[in-house]
């Protein structure tokens, strides 16, 4: 469901106009598509086009839909870019970037994942693991059992790219299902999980548009973790498997039969 906004020939939505003219830009020598500008409930600031014969598609978040002239010009210039495979302009992207930077802003995108978003996960009790035991040996081993316990789980299936993450939005520290193995040793899940619990003690912090996910604080409580060159130098090992073995199914088969 969302808001279409359709590019005429003349009385143009201003949405539309700005992809219109940036088209210009890029493609000066070719005939501009029809422009249609839909606003769609995403739970994040996605924003995606798509040429469809002689239409061109864009799709925004409806959290976008009152941002300033100049930032979805930005969008624009970012989106049709790629599209067309051009080099996208520094100037573009940071200032669409410093944009969903501004408080106000991170905080209408939180809200929206809130409310919108939902977090798929499985029961932290693996067959091997128990998330919740890690946990609590962690807190008190690293944060004097100080840290509140988010909601912890196993990802629904084995991901080939992403070994955990923690969902601010919803208090969630999601772990990497393939890791629930006996062939994987536990300090290689107890790093994972304190990786991930770092998150949760050094939020992520914004600077001049720019993101900083793994400030000089965090990586230094990371540096702490006892067993870190094992449980690095495993996964390094067990990344490199599953690059080998991509889209060739399971790297431990047996974790996909339920």
């Amino acid at each position: 469901m969302g808001q279409a906004i359709e590019a005429p020939a003349s009385g143009m939505a201003p949405q539309a106009e700005i992809f219109r003219r940036v088209f210009r830009m890029l493609k000066p020598r070719s005939p501009v598509p029809t422009i249609v500008v839909e606003f769609r409930r995403f739970a994040n600031a996605n924003a995606f086009v798509r040429l469809e014969g002689d239409q061109l598609r864009v799709r925004m978040a409806d959290v976008l839909a009152g941002a300033p002239e100049a930032v979805h010009e930005a969008l624009a210039h970012v989106l049709l870019a790629k599209l067309y495979r051009k080099p996208v302009a520094a100037l573009h992207l940071h200032r669409y970037r410093l944009y969903l930077s501004r408080k106000d802003v991170r905080r209408r995108l939180d809200l929206l994942r809130q409310e919108r978003g939902r977090k798929l996960l499985i029961a932290p009790e693996g067959r091997v693991y128990n998330l919740v035991e890690i946990f609590e040996r962690l807190n008190l081993r690293y944060f004097y059992g100080l840290m509140a316990r988010p909601t912890l789980g196993w990802s629904r299936r084995a991901s080939r790219s992403v070994l955990g993450h923690f969902d601010p939005c919803h208090n969630t520290i999601v772990i990497n299902r393939v890791l629930d193995d006996h062939r994987v040793p536990g300090v290689v899940v107890e790093y994972v999980l304190y990786h991930e619990m770092l998150h949760l003690r050094f939020p992520v912090e914004h600077r001049a548009g720019r993101r900083c996910v793994h400030s000089a604080a965090f990586r230094d409580a990371e540096s702490r973790f006892e067993g870190l060159g094992e449980a690095r130098t495993f996964l390094k090992q067990l990344w490199g498997e599953i690059s080998k073995d991509r889209g060739r199914g399971a790297l431990f088969p047996e974790q996909d039969k339920s």
